[in-house]
């Protein structure tokens, strides 16, 4: 029996996704669960967008050569979907990075241009064991919000000191104000010399000291190209969550010898940065869900308003309210079913409605609505005051 709380529960609840045994680790979205899926794709395309991102696409399937020059066929070769049969062998993309290092490797990149800063909401594929497999939380196809930032050695501390001043207003909106920052370093199973791993751990280092945050130091656990900066969220039940991370990495640009040219016109290596706010969509949803519990922040919720008659007499103003509400873009239905008010009210409560609108007549005869909360609370506002309130509440911070 799973807890209330539990992520897999609130989506059959809610009916946001399932899973089934022919597609394991891979959800299937419903569509209250997509349109969730879409806002938080949503608001992390505005924060990219506002960070001077472009975004792009690269495809699902490489060979097996790109993924020898990143160093993923040798130190994550277990952990690929492989193409059985393929002749060059290849392989479906667990990360987006090499495709954006080909986009890149298209054009001669000058000084000027750098930094350049690209985006992809990547749906990539790893073979994860059965047995780790987690709703959401641990899965074989899930959506990266992957994010590199090409930028020359002297530009690279400011660009993630850039990138971590902006995580806590994200992450805030999202109803999470404990963050804590790890640094994450060389792992046993690596590539590059020693000499690259001095210089990309120091420079985290140094960014993180210049941006004034606490944070601990992690022993081996960098990834196999870099080390990164971890952005570790908790929950309301007092769990950690890891979700944001930003790597540094000077192995991959020199293994596809990605050059720009300097103003001297010498030709150097990129330095290459790898950045997430979510790590994935799917995890984070699953994170959200925990979090809030079926009670999620109205301006993400598929329905944020439902307006409840009290009455037949009422039924007509009632029409008129859910109009007037959604033409404002809010997201609104209507319950006129002969159910009692009690069980109407119960019922958007399980289904984590965020506000209801209770129209009674004599309240309406006094110019009166009431507004009331999913947890219970209830406030009698005059008319003029309702739309401010509701727009105000159901705003995206």
């Amino acid at each position: 029996m799973l807890d209330q709380l539990d992520h897999r529960k609130l989506g059959e609840r809610l009916d946001l996704f399932h899973f089934q045994e022919e597609a394991p680790g891979m959800a299937f979205w419903h569509p209250n669960g997509f349109f969730l899926y879409r806002k938080l794709e949503e608001a992390v395309r505005k924060h990219c967008e506002a960070q001077g991102y472009r975004e792009v696409r690269t495809p699902q399937i490489l060979r097996r050569s790109i993924w020898e020059r990143s160093g993923h066929w040798s130190h994550f070769h277990q952990g690929m979907f492989h193409i059985i049969g393929a002749e060059p062998e290849a392989a479906v993309k667990p990360v987006s990075c090499p495709g954006h290092i080909q986009i890149l490797q298209r054009d001669v990149i000058s000084w000027r241009q750098l930094p350049i800063r690209l985006a992809e909401f990547g749906l990539v594929h790893r073979d994860e064991p059965g047995g780790t497999l987690h709703g959401l939380m641990r899965l074989q196809q899930f959506t990266q919000d992957d994010g590199h930032i090409f930028c020359r050695m002297e530009q690279a501390k400011e660009e993630v000191i850039r990138f971590v001043q902006a995580v806590s207003a994200f992450y805030a909106k999202f109803g999470f104000l404990h963050i804590e920052v790890a640094l994450s370093l060389r792992p046993a199973d690596r590539a590059g010399t020693d000499e690259q791993w001095d210089q990309s751990e120091s420079a985290l280092r140094n960014a993180l000291v210049a941006s004034g945050l606490h944070y601990r130091e992690q022993a081996g656990a960098g990834a196999f190209y870099g080390p990164k900066i971890e952005f570790v969220l908790r929950d309301r039940q007092g769990r950690d969550w890891q979700c944001g991370t930003i790597q540094f990495d000077l192995v991959m640009p020199e293994r596809f010898d990605l050059r720009y040219t300097d103003a001297s016109g010498e030709r150097k290596h990129c330095v290459m940065l790898h950045r997430a706010l979510y790590g994935s969509l799917e995890r984070f949803l699953g994170i959200l869900l925990e979090h809030h519990g079926a009670f999620l922040p109205a301006w993400l919720c598929p329905l944020q308003i439902r307006v409840l008659p009290v009455s037949k007499d009422v039924e007509e103003q009632a029409v008129q309210w859910k109009e007037r509400l959604c033409a404002m873009g809010l997201r609104i239905d209507i319950d006129l079913r002969k159910e009692s008010l009690a069980r109407r009210i119960a019922e958007s409560s399980e289904q984590g409605v965020p506000y209801v609108l209770v129209l009674g007549q004599r309240e309406l005869q006094q110019g009166k609505i009431t507004l009331r909360e999913a947890d219970g609370n209830q406030f009698v506002l005059a008319m003029d005051d309702v739309i401010a309130e509701i727009k105000s509440r159901c705003s995206e911070p």
